[in-house]
């Protein structure tokens, strides 16, 4: 059992209440909460958290599979006091990511941050380390119920900083608080669109640190009577939010991607790109998340790569010559609704995979795939990408069949829900949910 802080050091330090939070199949954080007093009990024992919400979906209806969606049954929601953090844009509350398990003891079987530690265990097995961070995108409104930017700077340049200079200041200082290393954060693109990027971590908590900042984003938000979005389609038809990861993978000590495309990093890459159709169902989960994969627009469409090319769904970023460290693979065609878990193990049970196969990585492309004969395009609907991920058994085996269920069926509902429904009101359903 992990070290229980002292709930009088908590109280002293202003908290009264604990957040136990994980991320569900629709990538919807669902919490619970003790106070200070019970957060040892809950270290121990867990709180008690229903297995239903495997099968919910982004609007908190409830689909099913074979094993999941009835009324029986429950779970055990334990906090991971490692990650334990006190929160600087909620006062009064703490907050840690949490697994589950059953009544028993027994890690559950869906549980989504326990498949990506089992991924980072994989590739520890295999010799491999990987390192990840997942950049985060929102756009910021005011108080409506359609979207009022907050900011109307261009795009990248200082007047938006200086519209919203207060609320990024407190952002920076929230998460510097809670200690987040940030890399860089600034004006995006898109309608009152910011972007903040963090230093990388062991993939699990690159995971937890995207969850956090997330929270704190809104939180800040909240506090400056600001609302913010990190759907992949904001306003329909126009540039959404993405949540790119990048990677490298390690061994002993090294930085394999600094060779990049030479053994090991060439043959993950490989894997990725053969399972980027399928890894889709994890990364892009949404109706929405389709409005956003446009050619053209930066969203890295093509399942192809590049140096430096930010059109293609894989961009090689060699680094620094003086920071060899540095390289790395950057996903692009991914966003924030994916639930972080199962999108980081998903792509390190592709990279293994490609390095296992020895996969041969295809010639790099520049300038904009759209333009190149053949360039193979990635699924356009959550349908196709769903249909990619059903025809894959290595994600299946390394999701296990209670989860990879799960998440075919609440992809399956999400497509339902929106089969005929027209861009504009897909973008809607989907603002302020994630």
């Amino acid at each position: 059992m992990p070290h229980v802080p002292d709930p009088d050091e908590l109280r002293a330090r202003g908290v009264r209440g604990v957040i136990l939070s994980y991320v569900d199949t629709a990538g919807i954080t669902r919490i619970k909460t003790v106070p200070v007093s019970r957060l040892a009990h809950a270290a121990k024992w867990g709180v008690g958290i229903s297995p239903v919400f495997d099968v919910f979906l982004a609007d908190d209806s409830i689909t099913s599979t074979d094993e999941l969606g009835g009324p029986d049954g429950d779970l055990r929601l334990v906090p991971d006091l490692d990650r334990l953090v006190v929160l600087a844009a909620q006062p009064g509350w703490a907050w840690a990511p949490a697994d589950r398990f059953t009544q028993a003891g027994e890690p559950w079987v869906a549980d989504q941050r326990g498949f990506a530690r089992r991924m980072v265990r994989r590739a520890a097995a295999a010799g491999y380390d990987f390192r990840m961070a997942i950049e985060v995108e929102w756009a910021i409104g005011r108080d409506g119920a359609g979207f009022d930017p907050a900011c109307t700077g261009p795009a990248y340049g200082m007047t938006r900083l200086i519209e919203l200079s207060d609320y990024a200041r407190d952002v920076l200082a929230a998460l510097d608080d809670q200690g987040v290393q940030v890399e860089q954060l600034h004006p995006e693109y898109s309608d009152g669109q910011f972007e903040v990027s963090v230093a990388a971590a062991d993939p699990v908590r690159a995971a937890d640190d995207s969850v956090l900042v997330r929270q704190t984003v809104r939180a800040v938000a909240q506090r400056h009577g600001l609302k913010v979005s990190f759907a992949p389609s904001v306003i329909a038809g126009h540039v959404g939010n993405g949540g790119h990861v990048h990677l490298s993978a390690w061994r002993d000590g090294e930085n394999l991607f600094t060779a990049f495309p030479e053994g090991a990093s060439g043959a993950a890459a490989a894997g990725l790109l053969a399972h980027l159709p399928a890894l889709l169902a994890l990364g892009a989960p949404t109706p929405a998340s389709y409005l956003r994969l446009v050619p053209s627009h930066w969203a890295g469409v093509f399942a192809c790569w590049g140096v430096e090319t930010r059109e293609t769904a894989l961009r090689y970023i060699p680094g620094n010559a003086g920071l060899p460290g540095a390289a790395n693979l950057e996903v692009k065609c991914v966003d924030l609704a994916a639930n972080p878990y199962l999108l980081l193990g998903g792509l390190i049970a592709a990279a293994l995979d490609g390095i296992e196969a020895k996969l041969p990585l295809p010639p790099p492309v520049a300038g904009d795939p759209v333009s190149l004969p053949g360039a193979p395009r990635l699924p356009t609907t959550l349908d196709a990408a769903t249909d990619a991920f059903t025809a894959t058994p290595m994600l299946r085996e390394a999701l296990g069949s209670t989860l990879a269920d799960a998440v075919i069926a609440v992809r399956r509902a999400e497509a339902a829900r929106f089969r005929d429904a027209a861009p504009d009101d897909i973008a809607a359903a989907f603002r302020w949910v994630f």
